[in-house]
């Protein structure tokens, strides 16, 4: 064959290559909710949504297709890689997108990408295992220190207002020279815890005044009361749902509660093969009394049963925690790992496909995919009740303190009507009768008659 046939023949053949544009990436992957799921025809879950990204990110098309064994990867007796990790070192897949554990076995088969996703190993209960460190005195625990102290400051004021109302008004206290007040300050203090504890405690006040205190105090005693119990019952909702088991340790020193894990698991090889004391107790637990469970849908129904703890991958628990609001993960993660994006040794996407990861999480673009597959289910938030503070009920404190103004107002509007009248039947000057009016409610004795100085000057 001539040269000119042959570079005629090359020019052609990579023209046709152009032409076709790069080949679309065989994407190799397995079922598990939520991460891959058929829909109809179709997938959806956070891997399918991860790799969409990705492909902006990069330009790049693909082919999903399910591994054929439905296996992650792990080595049988011959060494020879099965699952997903098998198909990218044989060749017949160009990346594994999955929840793929990134371990040290596996990085030596492939290469591995930053990992796209963190996890580690916890245990889910069931709520309403009650925890043991609550004490006699946690009613007092619903307010806050300064809500009891706002709410003491003003049963005290407001104790005084109804005291000194009683005897500023000449509606409630006509003749203070001959008749004994209804509101001595120990009756004010009295009444005042009557109407907080909804106790009808008598004499009532009969001055304007005395009434518009006194109903002011009610409304507050009633809001008060209302979010006391309100709070009340949250309080002791989240109380009962309060974890007594918040470790490893405490579940390995217990003996209330039974707990095991898939058996032949990863998570069962860590307990196995740890020389932590506590977890090789669990580890020695769990063989002798046969905990085990045959997949992971078993050990969430034994732990919704009670009485179980279910020990596997926290970001699966916490999938089951979304589904079913009876469950609940203790907070400690041991043994943390990643899952990441597997290619074949040497292969030039793993580098862009670790900067992409990087990217879509400096981005906030994962923790919106985790956030929409994870959602919760649950309708109530399970934390615990904080204490209520004063500022959350500031308005009926406000209100309050409107109230006791209002009614010293009009006790001393009341007051200075009466020293007018009796100022203009003897000819005196309105402020010294209210001075006198005045003095003789607070200091007792009688009020200073007319001529009185001039008899006793004689």
């Amino acid at each position: 064959m001539a040269p000119l046939e042959i570079i005629f023949i090359t020019s052609a053949l990579l023209a046709g290559t152009r032409a076709a544009g790069p080949q679309p990436l065989r994407v190799t992957t397995i079922k598990e909710e939520p991460y891959v799921m058929s829909k109809g025809s179709e997938l959806e879950g956070f891997c399918i949504d991860l790799l969409s990204a990705l492909s902006k990110k990069l330009d790049f098309k693909y082919d999903v297709h399910m591994v054929k064994d439905g296996r992650y990867g792990t080595t049988d007796d011959s060494g020879n890689w099965n699952g997903m990790i098998g198909e990218v070192v044989r060749g017949e897949a160009d990346i594994a997108v999955a929840p793929l554990t990134l371990t040290a076995k596996r990085e030596e088969a492939v290469d591995m990408t930053k990992p796209y996703m963190q996890t580690g190993i916890s245990f889910i209960l069931r709520k309403g295992l009650a925890s043991e460190d609550s004490h006699f005195l946690s009613l007092l625990h619903i307010f806050s220190t300064e809500m009891w102290i706002s709410v003491l400051v003003a049963y005290l004021l407001t104790s005084v207002c109804i005291f000194l109302v009683a005897r500023i008004s000449p509606c409630e206290w006509k003749q203070p020279e001959k008749e004994q007040n209804s509101f001595p300050l120990s009756h004010s203090f009295w009444y005042t815890v009557g109407a907080l504890t909804l106790q009808g405690v008598g004499p009532h006040p009969k001055a304007l005044s005395g009434r518009v205190i006194t109903a002011i105090w009610w409304l507050f005693s009633l809001v008060l009361l209302a979010c006391y119990f309100a709070n009340l019952s949250s309080w002791l909702r989240s109380d009962n749902e309060q974890l007594s088991f918040k470790s490893f340790e405490d579940l390995a020193n217990q003996n209330l509660i039974e707990y095991g894990t898939i058996k032949d698991s990863s998570t069962f090889t860590f307990f196995k093969n740890s020389n932590n004391p506590t977890y090789h107790r669990i580890y020695e637990h769990i063989k002798k009394a046969q905990s085990y469970s045959l997949s992971a849908e078993e050990g969430i129904r034994k732990a919704q049963k009670g009485n179980y703890a279910f020990i596997g991958e926290s970001v699966f628990l916490d999938l089951a925690v979304a589904r079913y609001c009876n469950l609940t993960r203790a907070p400690e993660i041991i043994s943390m790992r990643g899952y990441s994006i597997a290619a074949p040794l040497g292969s030039p996407l793993i580098k862009n496909l670790s900067v992409a990861i990087l990217r879509l999480s400096e981005s906030g673009e994962l923790d919106y995919l985790h956030s929409k597959w994870w959602v919760s289910s649950c309708l109530a938030n399970n934390g615990k009740s904080s204490p209520l503070k004063p500022a959350s009920l500031k308005g009926i404190f406000l209100i309050l303190a409107l109230g006791l103004g209002l009614g010293l107002f009009i006790a001393l509007m009341e007051l200075a009507s009466k020293s007018r009248n009796i100022a203009n039947t003897q000819q005196k000057s309105c402020c010294s009768v209210f001075s006198a009016e005045l003095s003789q409610r607070f200091r007792g004795g009688e009020v200073t008659k007319p001529g009185s100085s001039d008899k006793n000057k004689a």
